[in-house]
């Protein structure tokens, strides 16, 4: 335990957290990918014990705790072995809601921020398009303003709880002929006419429904708006440092898990007389993967410590998917290895870790993408700011 960041109250939190997980969810986890449908009671209970509110204010039943309780929430989840039951629910927490608490007016927060807090309501982020992924200010989505409402007509894809969430944040363009500065953001109730949803069949992630989500004519009251007209790039952008350094967060985490099992499972095969980590070859290499994790592990902390401290850490969470995502493969990849034919087999972890870390460098960002951001920064010498609602 690193006490830079965690106290004694953090210590217990992550306790509390492993206990709950340990009784109300691991019993559930099979089940859940099979059927790959989360069940209601599930949400419920992580809203009674406060998860869905850690870092959200008081007034509307949040806890408005330091951004170190969110890293041990992200980093407990990824230790389950379900990518696609941690995505739901990080995904609800801290994409969906994360714009409702930023740009929802009061009534938004009450309509929306509050069940979500409570888990009586599963939101959902539909920002990526299926001809567009990463190329956010190209949306062919659009809210054409019509009295008192708004018009929306388009589709967006790879949406996590895009078909199960009871609503919708939405990205649309309300000015299409002004590119990223005509972008808006809306909250939209599932069961609003013209919206429909096709569950995607995916490699890993197996437990979460991803969607693809079209709008037809779907009609949406003006006050659903969310913060201005036409400031919906800024916002995402802005969002997208928590979300990335969320997925890096989640990296180091499910890498810490696999070299702990690959360590646990080494101690107790033997092979030529002797347990297989006394295998110089083998010891060696989990020495290097073992640094890799701890180096990333660090960094993700310190770049956590600014976010929490008000910085705009947008570099650095960048630098922290990229790097991060790309070392939780790699050691999950050799973790696997040193399970041999164990290793391939679904009654072992490593099989589903290996599936579902492969999306790390793809959502959220894919690593090409995320490369061109740094690079603009360091070598550009772009400069990315903080949106103002």
């Amino acid at each position: 335990m690193n006490n830079m960041y965690f106290t004694e109250e953090h210590v217990l939190f992550r306790k509390s957290l492993q206990d709950f997980l340990k009784k109300e969810v691991m019993p559930h986890i099979e089940t859940w990918e099979k059927t790959g449908n989360i069940d209601r009671f599930i949400w419920k209970k992580f809203g009674d014990m406060g998860f869905f509110g850690i870092n959200y204010p008081e007034a509307y039943g949040g806890l408005n705790l330091d951004l170190f309780y969110t890293v041990i929430f992200l980093e407990e989840l990824q230790k389950i072995n379900s990518g696609g039951f941690a995505a739901a629910m990080w995904a609800h927490a801290y994409l969906a809601m994360t714009h409702l608490n930023a740009e929802g007016a009061e009534a938004i927060k009450q309509n929306y921020l509050v069940p979500s807090i409570a888990g009586e309501k599963i939101g959902c982020l539909c920002i990526t398009e299926p001809f567009g992924g990463s190329d956010v200010a190209g949306m062919r989505t659009t809210a054409v303003k019509e009295g008192e409402h708004y018009i929306i007509n388009g589709s967006k894809t790879f949406i996590t709880n895009g078909v199960l969430s009871d609503y919708l944040v939405v990205a649309a363009k309300t000015n299409p002929e002004l590119g990223n500065k005509g972008v808006s953001m809306f909250v939209i109730d599932r069961e609003t006419a013209g919206i429909s949803a096709t569950k995607l069949d995916k490699l890993g992630w197996r437990a979460s429904d991803t969607g693809e989500i079209a709008f037809d004519n779907v009609k949406v009251p003006a006050e659903n708006l969310m913060g201005e007209e036409g400031k919906g790039f800024s916002y995402i952008m802005q969002h997208f440092a928590l979300e990335r350094l969320i997925m890096g967060v989640n990296a180091h985490a499910r890498a810490e898990f696999a070299l702990e099992y690959a360590q646990q499972y080494m101690s107790e095969r033997h092979a030529f007389g002797k347990s297989i980590d006394k295998f110089q070859a083998l010891r060696h290499t989990m020495a290097d993967l073992y640094t890799e994790m701890e180096v990333c592990k660090a960094f993700n902390y310190s770049v956590a410590y600014r976010l929490d401290k008000g910085e705009y850490v947008v570099k650095e969470a960048t630098m922290s998917k990229l790097k991060s995502t790309k070392m939780a493969d790699e050691v999950i990849y050799q973790c696997l290895q040193f399970l041999g034919g164990y290793g391939y087999m679904e009654d072992y972890p490593m099989a589903r870790l290996f599936r579902d870390s492969r999306l790390g460098p793809i959502g959220g960002g894919t690593s090409e993408i995320l490369r061109e951001i740094i690079a603009k920064i360091i070598i550009d010498k772009k400069e990315y700011k903080a949106a103002t609602k």
